[in-house]
């Protein structure tokens, strides 16, 4: 039974635990499915993949489910050290629970620094930015704090050359020129697409974005299952900045980890001022996932992040905490 949070029954601890909460809800998810749930027992926190909430069509594995949970689980890390305790997270710890993706113990007092603070601050601003960017460079400088915000997990970020970003860019049409033939993949886009504006999961239709007017940047077309909606035309940057996020594996393990360190990238992204898009349909496909990969160098990509300057873009809904939290008495808790 999902219980209150608003009640006494964190003592003193409660507002900082429902802020906690709060900022681990606001994680990005595959078509905004938010696919996780969490239970509360003592002083621990165990962060699960709710399989209620897969898409079928588009990742029948759950390795984008797991991502989300993963970036769930790095928002809930950084809003506890930024609470001024330790977050002690133990990543599967269970194998009898395969859907126990984490648990994480508040461990001791901690001074959060300049950094963890700045993250924190960033989470109620990230957002995924479909719209067109200005044709403005990213510098040097910051491309390499994103590619150490990925290396902090256990990850690597490689910003595409000319090369590669061309590769990438014919790799992306292909991708959504295959989903778009699927009977399946429309109708999973239907249902969580265009949902309405009181919904508290999905994507609405005023974040669909513009099309592009020149078709330079394959982007997913939310509005492929809502063929009535009205929709507008405009030129993206020409020279689009993209980096594809590799881990080493190919297990829930590193899926998890994929999305900390998603995460992570995206909000240092925040907080350094530039808007990122997620690309994900290209790696939802086994044959075009493999020639992003490397299998040599245990390269294996989790998802293509677009990188870059645009204008604010309003944030898509979520669930409130009493949705996905649960909360158990230690002594009748179950190990």
């Amino acid at each position: 039974m999902t219980l209150g949070l608003d009640s006494d029954s964190y003592g003193s601890q409660s507002r900082k635990l429902v802020s906690c909460l709060e900022a681990a809800g606001m994680a990005p998810s595959i078509h905004n499915s938010q696919p996780w749930r969490f239970r509360v027992v003592g002083d621990r926190i165990d962060v699960m993949l709710d399989r209620d909430r897969l898409l079928a069509a588009i990742d029948p594995t759950g390795r984008e489910a797991w991502m989300s949970v993963g970036a769930a689980v790095l928002n809930l890390r950084v809003a506890i050290l930024a609470g001024g305790r330790v977050p002690l997270t133990i990543p599967l710890p269970d194998p009898s629970r395969p859907d126990l993706a984490a648990s994480v113990r508040l461990g001791g007092r901690h001074r959060p620094d300049a950094t963890i603070r700045a993250l924190f601050g960033a989470i109620p601003f990230r957002r995924t930015n479909r719209r067109p960017f200005r044709d403005i460079e990213v510098r040097a400088e910051v491309l390499n704090q994103l590619a150490a915000a990925a290396r902090v997990e256990g990850a690597t970020l490689v910003t595409m050359d000319a090369l590669g970003r061309r590769s990438v860019v014919a790799i992306a049409e292909t991708a959504n020129s295959w989903q778009r033939e699927s009977a399946e993949y429309i109708e999973e886009l239907r249902i969580w697409t265009a949902v309405p504006l009181d919904a508290r999961a999905g994507i609405p239709a005023h974040s669909f974005g513009p099309l592009d007017q020149f078709g330079t940047l394959p982007l997913r077309d939310f509005g492929a299952a809502h063929p009535d909606l009205p929709r507008h035309q405009r030129p993206f940057e020409h020279t689009p900045t993209l980096a594809i996020l590799y881990t080493t594996g190919d297990q829930p393990r590193d899926w998890l980890r994929a999305g900390q360190a998603m995460e992570r990238v995206l909000l240092t992204a925040t907080v350094r001022g530039v808007a990122t898009t997620p690309i994900s349909a290209p790696t939802e496909e086994p044959e075009l996932r493999a020639l992003l990969g490397d299998e040599f160098a245990d390269h294996v990509a989790q998802v293509i992040l677009r990188l870059g300057y645009g204008d604010p873009v309003p944030s898509t809904p979520r669930r409130p905490v009493t949705d996905f939290v649960e909360l158990i008495e230690p002594a009748n808790a179950s190990r």
